[in-house]
C-alpha cells in the first residue's frame, strides 16, 4: 500500500477482496482495457460468494496523466462498475468500495 498511514487512518473493517494493480500494454491504454478486467475481477468475485470489494484507483480530474502512473485504475472504471468513494489516500487516489 503506497499511502498506507492515511489508508490506515481511516481504517474500520478490512475488505474481504482488494482490486490493487492493473497492467494494460502500451499500444492498448485507453481502450477501455482496465475497465473490462475489472468487470472480470467483479464477476469471479461474485462467482466465488461476494463480499466487499476495494479499490485505490487514481483520479485524473482531467488532468493529462500518463498511462504508468494509472496502474491502480482510472477512477472513471471503478464508478462505473458502480463503486462509491470512501476516503482519499493521497492528493489524487482513493480508497472505493462495493458490496458484490
Amino acid at each position: 500500500m503506497k499511502s498506507r498511514r492515511l489508508y490506515e487512518k481511516g481504517l474500520t473493517t478490512l475488505p474481504d477482496w482488494r482490486i490493487t494493480c492493473f497492467f494494460t500494454g502500451k499500444g492498448l491504454r485507453g481502450r477501455g482495457v482496465a475497465d473490462a478486467a475489472l468487470g472480470g475481477a467483479l464477476a469471479q468475485i461474485a462467482q466465488y460468494g461476494g463480499g466487499v470489494v476495494e479499490g485505490y484507483p487514481e483520479e485524473t480530474d482531467d488532468r493529462k496523466v500518463s498511462g504508468s502512473f494509472l496502474h491502480t485504475g482510472p477512477m472513471s472504471a471503478f464508478e462505473n462498475h458502480g463503486f462509491t468513494r470512501t476516503r482519499p489516500i493521497s492528493p489524487h487516489r482513493w480508497v472505493v468500495t462495493l458490496t458484490v
